[in-house]
């Protein structure tokens, strides 16, 4: 929890960070230097280590990929945008104030805002954004309830992978009641990341995305 914290206070940078475009967004710009300081913590977050990438392929790929959810986050920002999606101040203030709590000392939160570029006013404003962004994003990627129909066809098809995770039962009907809830679960989640990767790819096809060469 603490290092998604971390995570969610060094996303995004103040407007000087943005010296030059690492790649434009409809024509907003994502600047190298943000690009940058969400690499490290995007790192850390996989429990990886800058200085212990020595391959350049690696190293290119992890950081393209960072660069893959900013332009995400921009994205969905701006389709909260065209929806008038709104986050109230009380939203905001309740959320700033449970990421503060989270660090236990208010001073200590205080450094982490300045050292990630922020003061408080800056990053109640970007928390507004990102509430917004997840808010159309699950709205974007919101699935049916599958019927009993499919989760029964799914636990047919899936029956030997479930059962691995069940417990044990000497009763079929156990078993298999067992099986279906395991099953029910994971089309969900399933269904899920398909909506999710649906929208991200169909907010890619919409937008014009331009990369720094």
């Amino acid at each position: 929890m603490r290092t998604l914290l971390l995570c969610l206070l060094l996303v995004v940078a103040k407007a000087s960070w943005a010296d030059m475009p690492a790649a434009r967004v409809n024509g907003v710009d994502i600047g190298v230097l943000r690009l940058e300081r969400y690499f490290s913590e995007y790192l850390e977050a996989q429990g990886r280590a800058l200085s212990s990438i020595r391959n350049p392929t690696l190293y290119k790929r992890l950081r393209s990929q960072a660069l893959d959810e900013l332009i995400d986050k921009e994205l969905l920002w701006q389709e909260a945008q065209r929806r008038g999606i709104a986050i109230s101040d009380e939203q905001v203030a309740a959320q700033v104030g449970e990421v503060e709590a989270a660090f236990g000392s208010p001073a200590l939160f205080e450094r982490r805002l300045a050292d990630a570029g922020f003061d408080r006013a800056a990053y109640a404003e970007y928390m507004r954004h990102e509430l917004a962004s997840q808010q159309v994003y699950a709205q974007l990627s919101a699935v049916p309830a599958p019927t009993q129909a499919e989760v029964e066809a799914f636990y047919q098809a899936n029956s030997k992978t479930l059962q691995g995770v069940q417990n044990q039962s000497d009763n079929p009907s156990v078993i298999r009641e067992q099986g279906l809830v395991l099953a029910r679960g994971a089309l969900i989640a399933q269904l899920q990341t398909q909506a999710r990767q649906t929208v991200r790819q169909r907010l890619r096809e919409s937008a014009k995305v331009e990369l720094a060469d």
